[in-house]
């Protein structure tokens, strides 16, 4: 009695694996997640912190944002519009958050 040694066959596998032929197509170039993360600080009035390329820091809360620019509004009712490009990085102002949780506890 002789046994057979049974093989896949490699071309039924890869005409498996392709699905088709078809590539996975990439993701969207635009996620449009910036969009969402401003419309939440606005609507929440968040206080920020933005710190720009030339090492200036701004405190205030995001009034409108468009492609470019982006308006803050200071606590003394200062406004400044700001270019995107001109924005090193910006984050919520942990001073204020560190306010907020002490008036709670008391």
């Amino acid at each position: 009695m002789t046994r057979k040694l049974i093989k896949p066959d490699l071309i039924e596998i890869k005409k498996i694996s392709k699905k088709d032929g078809r590539k996975k197509p990439p993701p969207p170039y635009k996620t449009h997640a910036e969009n969402y993360y401003y419309i939440k600080q606005m609507n929440n009035k968040t206080p920020m912190v933005i710190e720009l390329i030339n090492g200036e820091v701004l405190k205030g809360r995001i009034e409108w944002y468009d492609k470019s620019c982006i308006k803050i509004k200071q606590i003394d009712e200062k406004n400044f519009i700001l270019f995107k490009s001109a924005m090193k990085y910006m984050y919520k102002d942990p001073d204020f958050l560190d306010e907020v949780t002490e008036s709670i506890k008391r």
